[in-house]
């Protein structure tokens, strides 16, 4: 059984990746072309924004943004303590200090009072500037917008979304990849919209930023073009190939999958109710369920869960074991006295099960009985 099953998704689109693939090669015109424009093009009437710049992958669309924005030396950017190294790892790299978040147990996301008492001592301390807020839609859950804007506008920050795990998910009518100044995504093949390699995008309706980051991931090219180079950037471009494979994957996200992950975790959710803490709804938007995470009761009972579904040919995955002010990258930051207990509590007892839009039901049967004789 696999966690994600991409062969599946690719045997329902292959006569129009095929036919892309075939394309591209027959043109012989692999970076840059019409693919990549008409899938920009395509995000930015999906997800709402008025510029779609495509990049070589999710960490390059942070990284760019961080770049775009003048994150350095001596700005503090506050991000949630569970998600993936990425979403903060190029501002460390730039010079500037995460500062983490605890998370709500009722989103996972990054915790609106959490994140204001962050702000309050890092002013406090007077040694960092608050510049960034790196809001993570976690597992494809999105976050609460009007609170941490709220926040954001009250103390002066940018707000960044790290859509990574969002794309097809949105809040109060609004689709991720829209909030914030500047919005990334990523296309790793396991995303609800991935590639068969590396990819990403940066989505704003700044015409300035726009211009700015095209300019930062093509080596800081000015109006000249590529050997204009008017400020130090970065080699960070979507191939035409991918982009090609992504335009039905975008069209099948759109028309049906988002859907059927949702049947699929409505099943879950009437099956495993009172057995296991369910993941998170949002009240006000549409999760991309992007991953299925459930809490075990403790550790010790997780670690029976995946013995248990390892036994059945059921593979199981850990979305994440650590959090981030506990990885030995970081654990020398300044934490201002938060505990995180969240995201401790979160991190010790999360486990993921097989969740993607081509699930069998007699698959999905297998997952759920299996589940259920390891809890009992």
């Amino acid at each position: 059984m696999e966690f994600i099953d991409l062969k599946a998704q690719y045997r329902a689109l292959k006569p129009k990746i095929d036919a892309n693939i075939q394309a591209v090669l027959n043109a012989g015109q692999f970076i840059g072309g019409p693919y990549v424009k008409a899938l920009e093009e395509k995000l930015c009437a999906y997800v709402g924004r008025k510029h779609c710049i495509t990049c070589g992958n999710g960490t390059d669309a942070l990284q760019a943004a961080y770049m775009a924005l003048g994150v350095g030396e001596g700005d503090a950017v506050f991000c949630p303590d569970c998600t993936f190294i990425a979403s903060v790892e190029p501002a460390y790299m730039l010079g500037a200090t995460p500062v983490f978040c605890d998370v709500s147990m009722d989103s996972y996301n990054l915790d609106p009072e959490s994140l204001e008492r962050q702000i309050q001592a890092v002013l406090s301390e007077g040694k960092l500037k608050p510049r960034v807020v790196v809001a993570v839609d976690f597992l494809g859950n999105p976050c609460d917008y009007d609170a941490i804007a709220a926040i954001c506008d009250k103390y002066g920050l940018t707000l960044l979304e790290d859509a990574a795990q969002s794309m097809g998910a949105s809040y109060k009518g609004k689709m991720c990849c829209s909030f914030g100044t500047i919005s990334t995504t990523s296309f790793f093949p396991a995303k609800t919209l991935g590639c068969y390699g590396d990819g990403g995008a940066i989505f704003t309706d700044d015409d300035a930023l726009a211009d700015l980051l095209r300019s930062i991931c093509v080596h800081g090219k000015g109006p000249g073009g590529k050997y204009d180079n008017i400020r130090v950037g970065v080699n960070s471009r979507l191939d035409n190939l991918q982009a090609a494979i992504l335009l039905p994957k975008l069209e099948a996200l759109a028309e049906y999958e988002i859907r059927d992950r949702e049947a699929a975790a409505g099943r879950y959710g009437a099956a495993f109710a009172g057995k296991l803490i369910l993941p998170p709804v949002p009240a006000h938007g549409q999760h991309s369920w992007y991953q299925y995470t459930l809490l075990a009761a403790d550790t010790a009972q997780r670690e029976r869960l995946i013995a248990h579904l390892k036994e059945r040919g059921i593979p199981t995955n850990l979305y994440y074991p650590t959090p981030m002010h506990a990885l030995p990258v970081f654990r020398a930051l300044e934490t201002y006295g938060e505990t995180y207990p969240n995201a401790v509590e979160y991190c010790d007892r999360t486990i993921s099960i097989p969740m993607h839009p081509y699930l069998e039901a007699t698959e999905q049967q297998q997952i759920i009985d299996a589940v259920l004789e390891a809890v009992r």
